[in-house]
Formats: structure tokens, C-alpha cells, sequence
């Protein structure tokens, strides 16, 4: 089946309700797909066990363990594996991917990868994680640059998609197509040829065979600038972005896709970066306790205080992912094993904790445990606490 094109008119959440359709018929509903892994060595662990799976088990319902852990896996250990196989997986410490800029922190495919000599295998494996967060509607903890989305897609780049990847370089082809350069470029001898630094040493390629002997003109700028964009956006990372097509299209197949565009794509793999505190609020469920209790109001309080990362840290504590969907909290999703249905974030005032006890997260079910604290300070503290230094399943 295809998700028509015809649909791209009514919106995202409409084309993703019918790609969620498409997929379930995809998912094998005989057994889980059993994925045990030490917190320690994550990365590793899940690579040798996902790369020995065949597709079709991927696509059966998640089960993950963390060695030597009590959780069990109703959809948050999953979210939290994903969580934390994200960070390490695109980490540029591992040289799989390097951020496009100095001063944003979106990830592109590092050309050097090969200093890795089992990289194109491990571009495979996150093509799968990828295409598997997009088919059992988890998300991937981290950005791209929207070519890495096109590339996905299988879909051609363009000068455009270099504006936000390479301002400074946008704006240079820019200037070329718009401008006469026929002096400026007779004057610097200009070729179909490029500087390329590669591992400290700078060494020239040709952008065409015999690029070195054929000038830029008027006339052939715009093949210049094609061709010098096309590089850059590939800049010999083919070989890595076709494994990374496979893994994913193994998971998601491409035809299910056509409505969608990279910016859809990124949204689908990532969900929503920024956390609205009032639709956040709006959604969320009170058990032992109403809109108008003091430890509700302080709980606000405390979240509206928070800059963005904290909220995301609060938000990935309580449900397992730091990301929103793209219906808002309203799609929060919770006991996945069973049901892919809703379960909104919810607030529980408990009479069983005291007011020493850190806030406990169920994140199976998005639930947040909280005593009656005494004093707004008091749960400030406790959620500070809970949220950086608290780690692991051993909750119910």
C-alpha cells in the first residue's frame, strides 16, 4: 500500500494516522521482540543483537531488559533503551556522525567514518533503530540536518537544503547564481575543483573528470554550483547514507512514505523539541488530588521555572523519552507491549511517601509518584534530585 500524495493536503497528524495504519499490518503479532542489554554497554549490545534479527521480528512488540534490573518492560524500558542507545549511537565520540555546525547541534553524517572499518555496518544498524522508532511510533533522541531526512526519503538535495546546514556557503552559491562573475572569476582562475581537508591534509578534487583544467564562466556557473552542492551535501558519505537507507527502508518501506516530506520525517523521528507547559498541563491526569491542590500548584510552579532542557530532563525521568508527540501530550503513549492507545502524563499524591522521599516515576505508565511535601522548596529539591542523579528500573 501507499499513503497517497493526495493526502498531503490534510496535515501531518492525518498522513501519520494512516502510515500508523500501514505499518500495523506490517507487525508480526506472534510473539516480542526480546532485547536484553547491560546499561553500561548499550551501544554494543543492542548492535549484535539487532544485526542478528531478521526484519520481520523487529517488527513484533518490544521487549526490553536492562541486565541485573527489576523493570519490567510494559513501554518505558523500551522508550528508556531508545533514550539512551540515541546518546551513545550519535555520539560524535564513536565518529559515525559530527555536528553540521560549531553552534547547533544537529548531526550529519561524518565523511572521515571510516576510520572505523565496520562503519558502514553500524550505519546499517541506525538505520534500523531509526526505521524502528518510526514503526513502533518511538522517537529518536537527537536532530538531523533536513538532507539526512532527504536522503532517507531517497529524494534529491538542492542548493536550498544547504541554508540552514551552511549559511556561510548558501549565501556564497547564492551570490554566484545571482550575480555576473565573469571578472571576479577570471581573476581567480577559478576551476571545476574544490580544497578539501581530509584528516588535517588539504587536497583538491575535481568535481567533474579533468575539473582541474576547466574554468568557471558565466555560462557554466549553475553546473558549477550544482555540482558543488551536490558534493558538499554528499561529501563522500554515499556508501554510508545507502546503509542507512537499507536499515531503515527494512523497517518502513519507502512506497508508505511518498505523502511525506523531510520536514515531516524529522518531526515522525523526533518528535517535538519544544515542551508547552500548557498543553502539558491540559493533558495531564490528577489521582489523589485536584487542579486546586497546593502540591499541583507547586508542581506547575516548579516545571514554569524550568528552562527547556530540564523540563525535557523531567519529561524523559516520568515516561522514558524526552521528546513530545507530534499531537502534543495529549498522544503521550504508555504500556506499549499491550496497547498502542494514549496514556496521558499523570500526577499521583501518594500517602505512602514521606517528605524526605524523592519523586518515583512509573514510566510504564507516564505516572509521577509524589509525597505531600511540606513546603514548595522542599519538592523543588526533590524533583532537582530525582531527575539528574536517578537512574534505572528497579521501580515497579
Amino acid at each position: 500500500a501507499v499513503v497517497s500524495t493526495q493526502s498531503t493536503g490534510r496535515g501531518l497528524p492525518n498522513k501519520l494516522k494512516i502510515l500508523r495504519s500501514e505499518l500495523a499490518k506490517h507487525q508480526n503479532p506472534q510473539g516480542f521482540c526480546v532485547i536484553e542489554v547491560t546499561r553500561s554497554d548499550v551501544f554494543e549490545d543492542s548492535y549484535r543483537q539487532i544485526m542478528n534479527m531478521r526484519p520481520r521480528d523487529l517488527r513484533k512488540r518490544l521487549m526490553v531488559k536492562f541486565k541485573n534490573e527489576e523493570g519490567l518492560d510494559y513501554g518505558g524500558v523500551a522508550r528508556e533503551w531508545r533514550y539512551l542507545l540515541s546518546h551513545e549511537m550519535l555520539n560524535p565520540y564513536y565518529g559515525l556522525f559530527q555536528y553540521s555546525r560549531e553552534d547547533i547541534y544537529t548531526l550529519e553524517v561524518n565523511p572521515n567514518s571510516a576510520v572505523n572499518p565496520d562503519h558502514i555496518s553500524y550505519f546499517f544498524f541506525v538505520g534500523r533503530i531509526v526505521g524502528m522508532a518510526v514503526f513502533h511510533g518511538h522517537y529518536i533522541d537527537a536532530g538531523f540536518t533536513l538532507p539526512f531526512y532527504k536522503q532517507l526519503l531517497g529524494r534529491k538535495c538542492t542548493i536550498d537544503d544547504m541554508a540552514h546546514v551552511d549559511p556561510d556557503f548558501y549565501n556564497s552559491m547564492k551570490w554566484i547564481l545571482e550575480n555576473d562573475i565573469t571578472n571576479l572569476f577570471e581573476d581567480q582562475k577559478q576551476t571545476f575543483s574544490i580544497d578539501h581537508d581530509h584528516f588535517g591534509k588539504v587536497r583538491q578534487l575535481e568535481l567533474v573528470p579533468g575539473g582541474g583544467n576547466q574554468r568557471v564562466t558565466e555560462d557554466n556557473k549553475k553546473e558549477y554550483v550544482d555540482l558543488y552542492v551536490e558534493w558538499k551535501l554528499r561529501n563522500g558519505c554515499d556508501k554510508q547514507a545507502q546503509a542507512l537507507q537499507k536499515g531503515f527502508h527494512e523497517m518502513v518501506p519507502v512506497q508508505l512514505l511518498s505523502a511525506f516530506d523531510e520536514k515531516d520525517l524529522e518531526l515522525i523521528v523526533c518528535g517535538l523539541g519544544a515542551i508547552d507547559v500548557q498543553d502539558w498541563r491540559a493533558n495531564t491526569r490528577l489521582k489523589g488530588c485536584t487542579e486546586n491542590s497546593e502540591i499541583v500548584k507547586w508542581f506547575w510552579q516548579v516545571v514554569e521555572e524550568m528552562d527547556n532542557e530540564r523540563k525535557a530532563r523531567l519529561l524523559q525521568f516520568v515516561t522514558g523519552s524526552s521528546r513530545v508527540p507530534i499531537s502534543g501530550f495529549a498522544g503521550l503513549k504508555g504500556n506499549s507491549t499491550v496497547s498502542s492507545a494514549p496514556r496521558l502524563f499523570t500526577i499521583n499524591v501518594t500517602n505512602t511517601m514521606t517528605n524526605n522521599s524523592l519523586p518515583k516515576a512509573q514510566t510504564c505508565f507516564n505516572r509521577l509518584d509524589l509525597p505531600h511535601y511540606e513546603s514548595l522548596e522542599t519538592m523543588r529539591s526533590k524533583i532537582k534530585v530525582a531527575i539528574e542523579e536517578t537512574v534505572g528500573f528497579n521501580r515497579e
